[in-house]
């Protein structure tokens, strides 16, 4: 962690110490500088459903989750909820006790806590998902999940209200995903401490003028926070904007879903214990299922761009503040005194120039650090 780092010459100057913003350098001390001229000056992206990245699957490789940690810096994420899908029981287990054992890297994204997407989800929705590791809500099974942030259950399922509240009680973020619910479901999931939809418009019902299915219901929810794969594969670029005009920035929380074929070469990954083959635009089952995307953070910022028209401002923060809202992090993904110094220089075509996490500069591709 740096002792003092001045980020200066961009759209906003800041001042970072000891890991935190600060007003400025009060002690006087020389900082290192991190040269802005030309970059816009936004916070720190956070990812709250990632399965995997540069050839690492959390599910089945959590070992790995600091190489994932460190590579993230270079797409503008800066905190992330590492994902764990659907599993048996036992992978899942070891899953979690390794993931919450698992030393930080010095100089590398944030790692919060766990997001389990699964098992408890409906079989008709289920995705990618192994149908054959798909469990109904068990109280007893969640309650012994430690060091989980986020949950992703299908509320209609038998249980499901009961381990809502269960899971709330303790602080864990519910969101509804992988579900046919209607929108009294949706009502009684939301009354029992549901805030979040994983993944809108995939893996759920879909809506029409005299079906509001599950999307439709979302789209019309006062506070609920959806999470958004803006790739241009898994939602139409419309769809993108039609949910950015009914919910906008302080609803959509953009994710990438990615999972180990991020940044790394067409061909055979795995998802858990799901075989997937990857293109350039996404990864897809056998049964041409899609199966998590390749998407990088900074891209889907600039595809909410291209496809909304919205501002570069209402982009990133969706990327950063919405997602920290969703996880209760008011040190996250603002740049204000006091907040935690994640922030991520973007280039003028909204590339990543430069990431600092905890006032380290965790990236830098131009070299602008001096010392």
């Amino acid at each position: 962690m740096a002792a003092s780092l001045a980020i200066r010459g961009g759209r906003v100057d800041l001042d970072v110490r000891d890991g935190l913003i600060t007003d400025a350098d009060a002690n006087g001390a020389t900082p290192a500088v991190l040269d802005a001229s030309g970059c816009r000056v936004v916070p720190g992206f956070v990812d709250v459903q990632i399965n995997g990245g540069f050839g690492v699957d959390v599910t089945s490789e959590p070992e790995r989750v600091g190489e994932l940690a460190a590579a993230l810096p270079a797409t503008g994420v800066t905190a992330f909820v590492p994902t764990v899908v659907t599993a048996p029981p036992d992978v899942t287990a070891h899953a979690l006790d390794v993931l919450a054992r698992a030393p930080h890297p010095h100089v590398g994204a944030r790692r919060i806590g766990v997001h389990l997407e699964g098992p408890f989800l409906q079989e008709a929705r289920r995705g990618a998902h192994r149908s054959r590791d798909l469990r109904l809500p068990a109280r007893e099974e969640a309650r012994a999940w430690d060091g989980v942030t986020m949950v992703t259950l299908a509320p209609e399922l038998p249980g499901a209200l009961d381990v809502i509240r269960d899971l709330t009680a303790r602080g864990v973020v519910v969101c509804i995903g992988h579900t046919s619910a209607g929108q009294a479901e949706l009502d009684a999931a939301f009354v029992a401490g549901a805030t979040g939809a994983t993944h809108l418009y995939n893996a759920m019902g879909s809506f029409g003028s005299r079906a509001p299915g599950t999307v439709g219901p979302l789209l019309a929810h006062p506070t609920v926070i959806c999470g958004l794969i803006v790739d241009g594969v898994h939602v139409h670029p419309t769809m993108v904007a039609v949910a950015w005009r009914a919910l906008g920035r302080e609803q959509i929380a953009l994710v990438t879903d990615a999972n180990a074929a991020l940044g790394a070469p067409p061909g055979e990954y795995r998802v858990g214990g799901v075989d997937v083959r990857a293109d350039e635009h996404a990864t897809w089952t056998d049964g041409h299922t899609l199966a998590g995307s390749v998407l990088r953070m900074d891209q889907a910022v600039r595809n909410l761009v291209t496809f909304t028209g919205c501002a570069w401002e209402d982009a990133t923060y969706a990327a950063s503040t919405t997602p920290a809202r969703l996880l209760r992090r008011t040190d996250l993904g603002v740049l204000a005194p006091g907040a935690a110094g994640d922030v991520v220089l973007l280039d003028g075509n909204g590339c990543v120039a430069a990431t600092v996490v905890g006032g380290a500069v965790a990236y830098d591709r131009d070299g602008r650090l001096t010392r």
